[in-house]
């Protein structure tokens, strides 16, 4: 009795195995649930959410009826369906899954009742992982739990129920979990989107949407995706990265956070560009950190992620369109809609379009101090891409009248890069001088200088370029004086 649980299995020992000895050991899954009838509602807090409890018993029921026939090789998975199909069979339907703490110690009871009854031994470190599983299933996001749970994965990868991978420092490698099959992912998916108000089917086989914490989700499914359903999670911190964070990692310099928190306070308009997973948002969030807690800021998204810690922030989220193709709103109306709000400062996370030509007009009508991000290549390119995106808002403007629109309303660029060996790093924050003929003029104020590679890290520093910005007048109108050595001056690089 005291031998490890799969070792007992694979002999064939104990009620608990595939034969059982005629108790409730070996047919539990067999047995219709307790509670049958037609299924009330939970009382969720996801509203209008499936009955989680009903689905999850037909399912595993039908799992546990292929499993008796083929699946001796995975004799752990066996034992988790068959216990985990008893403990859905005795579970109170109408349970409010939202109590976390009451559930938990309510399956805890029902799990080691479960265990007694069909006579199984299991070491502790085993019943531990058992019952951590079948929470997860039951309460959580099931195999995606211990990912979420550890603080060193960045990002998660779901390509298929099979192929699971995580980003660690930057680096992807497999994670030693996975899903049962295609509808096992779809059954967390909809765990995920249904609380906001999303669906994922086949008629809108693409879902942008969000975790409790803020996490950014997105998911494709068949018959877009070949290999099943994909998810990809871009986590949040549990505690948000501070700004001497970012100093310890490398990403930015004392001298350019002194810098960025003056060009805040005097209400100058940043844009923080970069490529995909660079740090944008997180770059973001530490700027608008800095905005003065007496100002009412409004922030427009497609997924809420920011993470402001003002005390008058009022977040605005798109949304998609309904199942007959309306009720869409888009971040563009949104912006347009934000000006009415009586903003002091607008922050939009991404402009990916037309609402470009939006947000510019919006930072050159009197709300100094905006702030948004986009992708980019370089902060040559940002500008570049700012052009496209007023063009996409199908306005037939000729190009100098958008180039002058761009010198105007942007100040600042602040370019964000993932480098080859996976640091993020501000490699180049560059000031929008104006139009000269039919081109605007730019210059770098800070810049990171690549000296070297020393095992697989690139080795470099962040230095000023020497160049005093133009609107240093208006930052000292603020009553900011910064000192000369933050530009480098009497400084040796």
């Amino acid at each position: 009795m005291s031998s490890s649980l799969l070792n007992r299995i694979q002999k064939g020992g104990g009620s608990g195995g595939s034969g059982g000895s005629g108790g409730s050991g070996g047919s539990g899954d067999n047995q219709p649930p307790k509670s049958g009838g037609s299924p009330s509602p939970l009382a969720d807090s996801g509203g209008g959410e499936e009955n989680r409890l009903s689905a999850m018993r037909m399912r595993n029921q039908a799992v546990a009826g292929r499993a008796g026939a083929g699946r001796q090789d995975n004799t752990y998975v066996d034992l988790k369906t068959r216990v985990q199909n008893r403990l859905l069979s005795e579970l109170d339907q109408a349970i409010d899954l939202s109590r976390k703490n009451e559930v938990r110690s309510h399956i805890e009871e029902l799990f080691n009742a479960v265990l007694a009854e069909e006579s199984m031994v299991l070491a502790r470190a085993e019943r531990q992982r058992l019952f951590e599983s079948i929470v997860a299933e039951i309460m959580g996001f099931g195999p995606l739990e211990p990912l979420l749970a550890d603080e060193t994965i960045t990002e998660i990868m779901v390509n298929g129920p099979k192929n699971v991978f995580v980003e660690r420092k930057g680096n992807i490698s497999r994670a030693n979990v996975a899903f049962e099959d295609d509808d096992h992912v779809m059954r967390i998916l909809d765990r995920i989107v249904a609380p906001l108000g999303r669906r994922v089917d086949e008629q809108s086989p693409m879902v942008d949407a969000r975790l409790p914490d803020g996490s950014r989700v997105n998911a494709v499914i068949r018959p877009i995706s070949l290999v099943g359903p994909t998810i990809t999670i871009r986590k949040f911190f549990k505690k948000p990265l501070t700004v001497e964070d970012l100093i310890t990692y490398g990403s930015i310099s004392r001298e350019m956070v002194e810098f960025l928190r003056a060009c805040i306070i005097s209400r100058l308009n940043i844009v923080v560009s970069g490529g995909t997973g660079s740090g944008k948002t997180t770059l973001l969030n530490i700027l608008s950190g800095f905005i003065p807690n007496d100002e009412r800021i409004v922030t427009v998204e497609n997924a809420a992620e920011l993470q402001l810690r003002q005390e008058h922030v009022i977040t605005l989220e798109s949304r998609p369109p309904n199942i007959e193709g309306r009720g869409a709103v888009t971040i563009q109306d949104l912006v347009v809609n934000c000006l009415r709000m009586r903003p002091d400062r607008i922050v939009v996370g991404e402009c990916r379009s037309g609402e470009a030509l939006d947000m510019l007009q919006a930072m050159n009508t009197g709300h100094d101090g905006s702030l948004t991000t986009l992708h980019s290549n370089s902060p040559r390119d940002t500008i570049a891409r700012l052009e496209v995106m007023c063009l996409m808002a199908g306005m037939d403007l000729p190009i100098r009248a958008i180039r002058e629109q761009i010198a105007s309303a942007v100040d600042l660029v602040a370019h964000q890069e993932r480098l080859r060996d996976g640091t993020r790093k501000v490699v180049k924050i560059t000031e929008v001088q104006g139009m000269e003929g039919d081109m605007i003029t730019m210059s770098d104020i800070f810049e990171f200088e690549q000296t070297g590679v020393e095992g697989g890290k690139i080795v470099g520093r962040l230095r000023p370029t020497g160049i005093r910005p133009k609107f240093t007048d208006r930052i000292e109108a603020a009553g900011i004086y910064l000192p000369p050595s933050v530009f480098g001056v009497g400084r040796t690089y």
